[in-house]
């Protein structure tokens, strides 16, 4: 069972009061804010959905990552589920008016049954939102529709993808829309090639091609105008960053790039940390520049560390989801989480859910394990939901602030530029591959 589904988690009181700003200029500022995003939806169309990573520093809130192949519905609190439903079918609708019937593309692997949970739970979403839904997997093992018996008792039934000149199909069931819940972390196959079907997110999305600090190059444009328009420092709600090409951990290759590059971020992050009068270290986050899991993600302190690497830390940098190899890394300002839940003072950090533009809630992954400058997306995590109100995100309602968890509002604001710079990539990518 899901945890307590109200959890606020505690956050560090050194800095309650420079978050506490921070959220009541997003909230003095909302009808600013909910005008500009509604101007900037009808520019660029969000993608399907999409998932955010936040880290919540008290006197920083940023996303360190955005996911758009979102595997974690189960984590969200039900009862918020027709959030979801009705954002869902919003998108959907949006993208294809007729569209009835959807089949879902999943991730390969079918032993880890906390992902079938999370495609169960997309299931329920895109059936209660009038859909008619059924699954094709990209494994050649699959020869014929297979039960996967999922711990909640429940099932999913996957099935063989069948191409007929450019269309995709499983048996007789013909789709209108393809949902790609498979990250193509290995490529884009051939099946899915110019197909006449459109794919939800667009396969060129996939990680084989997509780059994190591309993403965050978006970001960072994005940023810069909204804070503009709210008169805010970027920088609290935008980490710096850049990256590296060319890289091989195992060879040592491209390591003077590495270094150069965290050399600089340190001298820009601590004139940063000068200026806020932060009484703490900077750190860097080096990770693969595609990819997801949480593999090849390293937290770097200081230069130093990149040049005396161990064989067993950079086996642990070579390669990510796969077995593919590690050839650019992002180099990511780190933003400390001083958010901590229960007794034991578990630190965690918030995921942000979206269906198109709307926010539908989200969960605290939580490590006992790891501290508050480490990758907490590792063995040994867990979630806790948490629910969004309604009437912080919904672009449809008034924003009651008293009604509103106002952290919550911060968050779901963030996510969603995060999400507009993705549909900002997602425009551009398209319109390159046409």
């Amino acid at each position: 069972m899901l945890a307590n589904s109200h959890i606020i988690p505690q956050l560090n009181t050194t800095f309650i009061e420079p978050l506490r700003s921070l959220e009541r200029h997003f909230l003095s500022h909302h009808q600013i804010i909910d005008d500009w995003f509604t101007e900037q939806w009808k520019l660029t169309i969000p993608p399907v959905y999409g998932s955010v990573d936040l880290r919540n520093a008290g006197f920083k809130l940023a996303p360190i990552d955005m996911n758009l192949f979102p595997a974690g519905f189960n984590n969200l609190n039900p009862n918020f589920l027709p959030l979801a439903v009705g954002a869902a079918k919003k998108i959907i609708h949006q993208r294809i008016p007729h569209a009835k019937r959807i089949l879902v593309i999943p991730e390969n692997h079918t032993r880890n049954l906390r992902y079938w949970e999370n495609i169960k739970t997309l299931q329920i979403i895109l059936e209660q939102a009038q859909f008619e839904v059924r699954f094709g997997t990209l494994s050649e093992e699959i020869k014929a529709p297979t039960n996967i018996q999922l711990p909640s008792d429940a099932k999913v039934v996957i099935e063989p993808l069948l191409r007929q000149g450019d269309e995709l199909r499983i048996s007789d069931f013909i789709p209108d829309v393809i949902l790609l819940n498979n990250d193509l972390s290995e490529g884009i196959p051939e099946i899915l090639r110019h197909l006449k079907t459109i794919l939800l997110p667009p396969a060129e999305l996939g990680w084989s091609q997509r780059l994190k600090s591309e993403h965050f190059h978006y970001y960072a444009g994005v940023v810069d105008e909204f804070a503009k328009k709210i008169d805010i420092d970027p920088w609290l709600i935008a980490p710096f960053f850049r990256h590296c090409g060319h890289i091989d951990f195992m060879q040592q290759e491209g390591m003077e790039c590495l270094t150069t590059n965290a050399e600089k971020l340190f001298a820009e992050i601590k004139a940063k940390y000068a200026e806020y009068q932060i009484p703490h270290q900077p750190f860097l986050i080096v990770k693969a520049d595609a990819g997801t899991y949480g593999m090849a993600v390293m937290t770097v302190r200081n230069v130093e560390e990149l040049t005396s690497l161990n064989r067993k830390q950079r086996t642990r940098m070579a390669m990510t989801k796969g077995g593919q190899p590690v050839r650019r890394v992002i180099i990511q300002e780190g933003v400390y989480t001083f958010e901590t839940i229960g007794p034991d003072q578990a630190v965690a950090e918030p995921v942000v859910y979206l269906w198109g533009d709307c926010v539908v809630g989200g969960f605290y992954r939580v490590h006992k394990e790891r501290g508050v400058d480490e990758n907490l997306n590792a063995p040994g995590m867990h979630f806790e939901p948490l629910a969004f109100p309604q009437s912080c995100n919904n672009p449809n309602e008034t924003l009651d602030p008293d009604a509103c968890q106002n952290r919550f509002y911060a968050y779901g604001v963030v996510a969603q530029l995060s999400m507009l710079a993705a549909a900002r990539e997602m425009k551009d990518q398209v319109d390159k591959s046409i």
